[in-house]
C-alpha cells in the first residue's frame, strides 16, 4: 500500500471505532450501479462537515485491492446488497485529497507537478516495469494495458482551488484540464469520484469535465440520504443518548432534500452530521457545525450591495422563504450577477436550504439562525439587530398578556426594519415573526398551521423541554380589527389544530390599522 496508490482502510477503520458511527454504505450500492458505465463520472458537492471525506475514505476501504477488508464490511448494510462480493477489493484506488497538495505548493503548476510525481512514486512501487513514462496518464494507461485492472480514483476537496484562487480564472482553467486530460475518455478510469463543496465550475463554452453527474445540495439526486444525517438515524441517537429529538429537529433539521425516481419522489430531512454527534457526545445542544469556519465568512456574503438581498434575508430571518433561480450561479465565489447568486451559493456552503419544488431558500434550523445574527450583530444593520435584541422582552410581555406592550413592541420592530413594507398580510406576519424571533428558544413556530377551516396565520406551541410556556396563536389583520380577528380564531375553531396540545394557551390578535399603528388583544384559555 502506498500514500495515494490503495491507501488502505485505516481511516475508515477510525470511523468504525468511534464512538459514533453511522452506517451509509448503501451509497457504496449506488455508486456500484455506476462503475465501468458511461455514469462512472459522480461529483459529490455538500457543506463542510457533512461526511464527504468519511464516505470516500468508506470507497476507497472498499474497492482498493490492496487489502481484503470484507470482515470490516461484513457486519454493515452493503453486506446485504447484490453487487457486493463483484466490486469488493478488486482495483486499483488512488485517492487524493487537493487541499494537501494546494496546502504544501506555491501555486496550481507546482501543485499539479508534485501530485504527479507522488502518484508516479506510488505506481512505480507496485508497478516498476510499466509504470516508466514521466506523464501520470501515460504511465497509468501503460499499468492498465499490462494488469486489465482498471483503477477506482477518488479525488477530495476537489474543488479547494476555486476557494483558495478565488480570482484566478487561468490556474482554475489549468487546474479543470489537468482533470479532463487525466479522467475524460480514458480506459483505465472504472469509477471516478469527486467530493467538494461547490459544483463542478462553469466557464461559457469550455466544458472541461462535462463527463460527470453532479449530486448537490440543489439537485441530490438518488444519494440524498447519504450525506447529512437522516430523522430515523437521529431519532436514534436520541434515545440511545436520551436526548430531547423534538429538540434536536429544532437545532439541527432542516436540509430538504428530494430524490425522485420512477416510483415517486422521497423527500429527506437531513440534519448537520457534526452538530448531532457533538451535541450527543456533550450531552447538549448548541452551535458545533458552524465552529468550524467564522461568522465573517457569511457576513462577506450578506452585506453585498445586491438589490434586494438584505429584504431576503431579514424574510428568512423571520421564518419565510424566497424564490430563487439557481440557474444563473456559475458555481463560483466571486461571480454574482445578483442575489439570486449570493442566496444559490449560501445553499451550498449550508447556510440556506433549498425546495426544489417551490424554487425557494430558507434559514434550516436555529443553530444556522445563529450564525445569522452573529454575522448581523457586526455589520451596519443595527435596527435589524435591534429587532431580534428587543424579541425577548416581547416575548415576556405576551406572556404577561399585556396587549399595549405587545403592540408597542411590534411598532418598534416595524419602524426599524422599514424596507419590510405592508403590502399583504404576509409582510405583517414577516414582521411579527421577527419581532419574536427569539421564541425559537422555546417554540415550533409554524406559519399557517391548518385547521380544517383555514389557517391559523402563526402558532407557537411549546417543546417538551419548555412544557411551562403558553402555546399562542396568532391570528393577524391589516386594516381591520384585532378583537376581530380574536374572535376569528374563536369562530373558525383554530385550537382544534393543537388539540394533541394540553395546558395554558393564549389567543392573540393583531392588527394594523390605517393610523399606521398596530393594535393586540389577548386572551387566555385552558386546554
Amino acid at each position: 500500500m502506498g500514500s495515494y496508490l490503495n491507501p488502505g482502510s485505516e481511516r475508515f477503520q477510525t470511523g468504525l471505532r468511534s464512538r459514533i458511527y453511522v452506517d451509509k454504505t448503501l451509497l457504496i450500492s449506488r455508486v456500484n450501479d455506476c462503475v465501468r458505465t458511461e455514469q462512472k463520472f459522480i461529483c459529490v458537492s455538500r457543506p463542510r462537515r457533512f461526511g464527504k471525506s468519511m464516505a470516500a475514505d468508506m470507497l476507497s476501504a472498499y474497492y482498493g485491492c490492496g487489502e481484503d477488508t470484507s470482515e470490516l464490511f461484513e457486519n454493515l448494510k452493503i453486506a446485504s446488497a447484490d453487487s457486493y462480493r463483484e466490486h469488493l477489493n478488486k482495483y486499483d484506488v488512488i485517492k487524493i485529497n487537493m487541499q494537501v497538495f494546494l496546502s504544501a505548493t506555491n501555486d496550481v503548476d507546482d501543485m499539479l507537478k508534485t501530485l504527479q510525481r507522488r502518484v508516479l512514486m506510488d505506481l512505480r512501487c507496485v508497478y516498476p516495469e510499466c509504470a516508466n513514462d514521466e506523464q501520470l496518464v501515460w504511465a497509468m494507461n501503460d499499468i492498465f494495458a499490462v494488469t486489465k485492472r482498471p483503477f477506482v480514483i477518488l479525488i477530495d476537496e476537489w474543488d479547494c482551488l476555486f476557494r483558495e484562487y478565488a480570482h484566478n480564472t487561468e490556474a482554475q482553467k489549468k487546474y479543470l484540464d489537468f482533470l479532463r486530460v487525466w479522467l475524460k475518455d480514458q480506459d483505465y478510469v472504472a469509477l471516478a469520484y469527486m467530493t467538494g463543496i461547490l459544483p463542478i465550475k462553469k466557464y461559457g463554452t469550455h466544458s472541461a469535465l462535462n463527463m460527470f453527474t453532479e449530486y448537490s445540495m440543489t439537485d441530490p439526486g438518488n444519494l440524498a440520504e447519504f450525506f447529512g444525517f437522516t430523522e430515523e438515524e437521529v431519532r436514534g441517537l436520541c434515545e440511545t443518548y436520551r436526548m430531547s429529538f423534538e429538540e434536536a429537529r429544532a437545532w439541527y433539521d432542516g436540509y430538504e432534500l428530494v430524490t425522485h425516481s420512477m416510483d415517486g419522489d422521497t423527500h429527506y430531512s437531513m440534519y448537520s452530521p457534526k452538530s448531532v454527534v457533538e451535541s450527543m457526545l456533550r450531552h447538549k445542544f448548541g452551535t458545533y457545525w458552524n465552529q468550524t469556519e467564522t461568522y465573517e465568512a457569511l457576513r462577506a456574503y450578506i452585506q453585498m450591495n445586491m438589490d434586494g438581498l438584505k429584504d431576503a434575508v431579514v424574510r428568512m430571518l423571520a421564518g419565510g422563504s424566497v424564490e430563487i433561480n439557481t440557474g444563473t450561479f456559475t458555481n463560483d465565489m466571486t461571480t454574482f450577477a445578483g442575489k439570486d447568486d449570493v442566496l444559490t451559493l449560501l445553499v451550498h456552503l449550508g447556510y440556506l436550504t433549498y425546495d426544489s419544488e417551490r424554487c425557494a431558500v430558507s434559514i434550516p434550523n436555529r443553530e444556522v439562525a445563529k450564525e445569522y445574527v452573529n454575522a448581523i450583530s457586526t455589520m451596519d444593520w443595527g435596527e435589524v439587530i435591534r429587532s431580534v435584541e428587543s424579541s425577548r422582552r416581547l416575548l415576556q410581555s405576551l406572556w404577561e398578556m399585556d396587549a399595549d406592550a405587545v403592540a408597542k413592541g411590534i411598532d418598534r420592530a416595524h419602524e426599524e426594519i422599514s424596507i419590510l413594507q405592508y403590502n399583504d398580510e404576509n409582510s405583517l406576519s414577516c414582521t411579527i415573526n421577527l419581532a419574536f424571533y427569539f421564541a425559537k428558544e422555546y417554540y415550533t413556530i409554524i406559519r399557517e398551521l391548518p385547521t380544517g377551516k383555514g389557517f391559523a396565520d402563526i402558532c407557537l406551541i411549546p417543546r417538551k423541554l419548555h412544557a411551562d410556556k403558553p402555546a399562542v396563536v396568532i391570528e393577524l389583520k391589516k386594516d381591520k380589527d384585532a378583537q376581530g380577528a380574536i374572535d376569528q380564531i374563536k369562530q373558525k375553531n383554530y385550537v382544534k389544530a393543537l388539540e394533541d396540545y394540553s395546558g395554558n394557551l393564549l389567543l392573540a390578535g393583531i392588527n394594523y390599522g390605517k393610523d399606521k399603528k398596530h393594535t393586540c388583544v389577548i386572551e387566555k384559555m385552558v386546554v
